[in-house]
């Protein structure tokens, strides 16, 4: 006996090309989020050449790559919206994800070349204007403050979005720094203070990436997902009345929030018809239990072992 879960358009059914991620926030959001991005880099890095701060330059680097990942992720939440086709049979969810990992390729190599160039100017040390780095950090302070409130209600959908609310808190943070620094040098003309603020701006630029990057990973590799235990899935399953064993079990997320599931469900009856509410049994279970709305079941026979799928699932005694 051999059943397949579902037909063509139960799998387009369950909402692939889901964008529930930036809930509550609007794409106009996001395009005035980036424009003043810009235009703060702008107005930072024009103070950074006149002044001669390599901590507001620094902090301009950042606020282009803040600006840079909204409009990525705004391209990437469009497409993301696209229903599934014959190229993509899932959706385009992915495409999400996907623009996650480029905005944190691009934030950890900003990082690395803040620590380099601070390197540099910590060898051949260069005059800073004082007063210049505190109105302009003064002025990118409202500004980035401003930004993160935009941007905050889709961050708890969103990689993408919660990345960029990131960075612009730690706009924010890095700007009260760069304030400090040009107070230090107007006080006790403590230039190292640019170097040292350059230096705190590039660890915080390094550590979201490294931090958000290992997750962007495992969901580009089809992961299983992070909140759930494989274990208590397949014993799940294997509780429900009507299955035997179960084993070839596939958990991956499908974009950054649909969770889909395929399986080889051994069943106590060869009864077609009773599979099929075996089946729907299974996928109501996986629904309610851990929000997996895709499920893929076949059936196979005691003994039968299908050759599609390496991972064994021992039946426990």
């Amino acid at each position: 006996m051999n059943a397949d879960a579902h037909d063509h358009g139960e799998a387009h059914g369950h909402g692939h090309g889901h964008h529930h991620d930036t809930e509550g926030m609007s794409d106009g959001r996001l395009v005035g989020a980036v424009v003043v991005n810009v235009l703060l880099t702008v107005a930072q890095l024009v103070g950074g050449a006149i002044s001669g701060s390599l901590s507001l330059i620094a902090d301009a680097l950042h606020n282009l790559n803040d600006a840079a990942s909204l409009a990525i992720a705004l391209f990437a939440r469009k497409v993301g919206r696209r229903p599934a086709d014959k190229l993509m049979t899932f959706g385009y969810g992915q495409a999400e994800v996907v623009a996650a990992l480029i905005n944190l390729t691009t934030l950890i190599i900003v990082g690395l070349y803040l620590v380099y160039e601070a390197i540099l100017r910590f060898i051949d040390p260069q005059p800073v204007e004082g007063w210049i780095i505190v109105i302009v950090a003064g002025i990118a302070l409202v500004i980035d403050v401003a930004t993160a409130l935009m941007v905050r209600v889709g961050a708890k959908h969103s990689l993408n979005i919660k990345a960029a609310f990131l960075h612009n808190v730690s706009d924010a943070l890095a700007s009260v720094g760069v304030i400090i620094a040009g107070t230090l040098i107007l006080l006790f003309d403590l230039y190292v203070a640019d170097l040292i603020v350059t230096l705190i701006i590039a660890a915080y630029v390094l550590y979201q990436g490294f931090s958000l990057l290992p997750r962007t990973i495992r969901l580009l590799m089809h992961a299983t997902p992070d909140s759930l235990d494989f274990d208590r899935v397949v014993d799940a399953i294997r509780g429900v009345d009507g299955v035997l064993n179960v084993h070839h079990v596939h958990l991956w997320n499908l974009g950054e929030h649909a969770r889909a599931l395929e399986a080889h469900v051994q069943p106590q009856s060869a009864s077609l018809s009773e599979f099929a509410a075996v089946k729907a049994a299974i996928r109501t279970m996986l629904a309610r239990d851990f929000k997996v709305k895709h499920a893929t079941l076949e059936a196979c026979e005691a003994g039968e072992h299908p050759d599609e799928g390496p991972l064994q699932i021992p039946h426990k005694a």
